[in-house]
């Protein structure tokens, strides 16, 4: 639910919709090729550093949630989700399967040594024996309902 901030009569002159002394019928048709560069750039580091404020955010959250606290707002409630992603060391997979497979393999990605796999170029039973399990934490915001 959005909220009107509006006063009921209306901006004072000085707020009538020019922001940084611009006209604000400026849209990006009637706007030059410098202004659209400069709009561009305005909105990435803003964006960069709204990112980077949240990233940063989400560590602190998360780190609090792994010591076993727990944290809600009226509309969330925060909690870890633990997903595994499945990966081969490369040293051990050059052991296993040379460095022509290696190569191959490592310049796509774990999807690209399952293939071989399962084509038969691979031992799939060795490269399962090989494979190493990562755990990821990811903050997610479960909406609350009422």
């Amino acid at each position: 639910m959005t909220q009107d901030w509006t006063p009921e009569g209306g901006l004072p002159a000085e707020f009538s919709g020019e922001v940084g002394g611009e006209p604000d019928d400026l849209s990006p048709e009637t706007m030059t090729l410098p202004q659209l560069l400069e709009r561009y750039a305005m909105l990435r580091d803003t964006v960069q550093g709204l990112e980077a404020e949240k990233e940063e955010l989400g560590a602190l959250i998360k780190q609090a949630l792994a010591a076993g606290e727990s944290a809600e707002t009226d509309l969330y409630r925060a909690e870890l989700k633990v997903s595994r992603r499945i990966e081969y060391p490369l040293d051990r997979f050059r052991e296993v399967f040379g460095d022509a497979a290696a190569l191959e393999a490592a310049s796509i990605d774990r999807r690209k040594a399952e293939a071989l796999a399962r084509a038969g170029d691979l031992d799939g039973e060795r490269l399962k024996n090989l494979a190493v399990s990562k755990e990821i934490q990811v903050l997610r915001l479960v909406p609350k309902t009422y």
